[in-house]
């Protein structure tokens, strides 16, 4: 059985709020050794609901999106989880502000690819952003948690 493959960025901070990929970043498969770049497929996995997050409080979500996308999330000091899956043949590019975090998904026909990250922002803002770009041929569902 295959599970989505989890690419964690333990972020640290500059004084400009800006996320820093900690050296243990990398893919993981189910039994935890490092694998390719690219994010697994999840089988059980949809673009017709938001993903589940593993822990933290959802902030903001999206479904069965098409193209580009923003969203909003509320402004915190802490972990901040992004959770995002894709079919269709094309590349998604997910950004973060604050934060400067940006990070591809490479989605493919017939077969939902899921990708979590997750970053630590050092400085309390009121809100911030979390943007999908993606091609007209991709769908997507996101959750982005704290």
């Amino acid at each position: 059985m295959t599970l989505a493959a989890a690419l964690v960025l333990a972020g640290c901070t500059d004084d400009q709020n800006r996320a820093m990929p900690s050296p243990r970043t990398s893919a993981l498969s189910p039994s935890g050794s490092p694998t390719s770049g690219r994010a697994q497929t999840a089988p059980g996995q949809t673009v017709t609901k938001a993903p589940v997050l593993p822990e933290g409080k959802v902030v903001a979500r999206a479904v069965n999106a098409v193209g580009n996308q923003e969203l909003e999330i509320r402004g915190g000091a802490g972990p901040l989880s992004v959770l995002v899956n894709c079919q269709g043949k094309g590349t998604l590019t997910v950004s973060v502000e604050p934060g400067g975090l940006s990070f591809p998904l490479e989605c493919v026909d017939g077969e939902v690819s899921s990708l979590l990250n997750q970053l630590a922002l050092k400085r309390t803002g009121d809100h911030g952003t979390v943007s999908v770009t993606a091609p007209s041929r991709v769908r997507w569902a996101l959750a982005v948690g704290r």
